[in-house]
């Protein structure tokens, strides 16, 4: 039979739904090696709608099996679905030693863990929290076995880092441009979106930036605010706010540049080469987005939650204008160097070997 990959994710106001869209893309590059995958998600009651089977952005069923597991973040996986399960992988930020110890004798991989607990698992991916830029080569034998420089080990973890394993969704890699866009990249329209949930409401903080930006006369421009909690305030001239865009990816080309935070929604940019401005929304994320900025893949606006509203406008209203052009250009250069489009790929296949027993 085909092996079984089990995606165990969370969806809460907190995460939202980002690690559910980075599970579906995975599941995609499994089943086209000839796998089985299933979505076991813990969480809120978006949680539930996809553990029911529905689809998070669109109304459509699910392409793969799926499984509510419950509210709790760390509640086990049913007896029945381990049974049938080769793999799992553990994509939901907090993980225990306790809850990766509970899913032996799977084989066990986690996407992004910044404590010890991965030692329990065989696989770590770490695409962002080791830094992003890692070469190819030089390659050396370890153990008697090639290593290059993005792989090592963590205890008896392997860990794969960097921008390789970055995972987008399929249309991401379709859309992307077959060359380097080498036209102006003056910004006439933005997109605005933290996410479909936005916990920190940093919708409304933006908002009222990029309004007092419109009443100096500072930035003309037409901006798509998503706001899944809705605005205070009316819009300004060439503001639109929604709740949401459904199709998110094959929408995100239509814009000069997106201002956003870390997640799916900005690899997907950086992926298409849309210039990216990033709010973190939490002090992981801070550190995410700060090690993209490093790489020159993002323009790193810091914390949103304390963000200092005056320091935005002011490098916001740089980063749109002319002057922010140059930087703009290389910033698409960069981030298109970072995100190829096939990390979900990569991350299947080295599961893949995982479950045949490769180290």
């Amino acid at each position: 039979m085909s092996p079984l990959l089990i995606l165990r994710v969370h969806a809460d106001l907190r995460l939202g739904l980002g690690h559910v869209a980075r599970a579906l893309a995975i599941q995609e590059a499994w089943r086209a090696l000839g796998g089985q995958a299933c979505i076991a998600v813990t969480g809120d009651d978006r949680a539930r709608r996809v553990g029911q089977g529905t689809h998070p952005f669109l109304e459509q069923a699910l392409p793969c099996e799926a499984v509510y597991l419950g509210e709790a973040i760390h509640a086990p996986l049913p007896p029945d679905l381990k049974a049938r399960g080769t793999t799992v992988l553990v994509d939901q930020w907090d993980t225990t030693p306790g809850l990766l110890q509970a899913l032996q004798p799977l084989n066990v991989a986690v996407m992004e863990d910044d404590t010890d607990a991965h030692e329990r698992a065989a696989l770590l991916f770490q695409p962002f929290l080791e830094g992003v830029r890692w070469p190819d080569h030089p390659v050396k034998v370890v153990a008697g076995r090639k290593v290059r420089p993005f792989e090592t080990t963590s205890g008896t973890c392997r860990v794969l880092r960097g921008s390789r394993f970055i995972v987008v969704d399929r249309a991401a890699l379709d859309l992307r441009p077959k060359r380097m866009p080498l036209q102006p990249l003056a910004v006439h329209k933005l997109l605005v979106t933290f996410g479909g949930s936005d916990g920190p409401n940093l919708a409304q903080k933006a908002f009222d930036a990029l309004a007092n930006l419109a009443r100096e006369d500072r930035w003309r421009g037409a901006c798509t605010l998503l706001a899944p909690h809705g605005i205070q305030g009316d819009p300004f001239p060439g503001c639109t706010v929604v709740p949401g865009l459904p199709g998110l990816t094959r929408r995100i080309p239509e814009y000069d540049a997106i201002w956003c935070s870390a997640g799916v929604t900005l690899a997907e940019a950086l992926c298409l080469g849309i210039p990216a401005s990033v709010w973190g929304q939490n002090d992981r994320q801070h550190a995410i987005l700060a090690d993209l900025a490093l790489a020159n893949g993002c323009f790193d606006l810091g914390l949103g939650s304390g963000a200092d509203l005056a320091m935005v406008e002011e490098a916001l209203a740089q980063w749109l204008g002319p002057e922010g052009q140059d930087n703009r250009q290389e910033q698409v250069r960069d981030g298109m160097a970072l995100v190829d489009g096939l990390g979900a790929s990569r991350v299947a296949q080295e599961l893949w070997r995982l479950a045949e027993g490769h180290s």
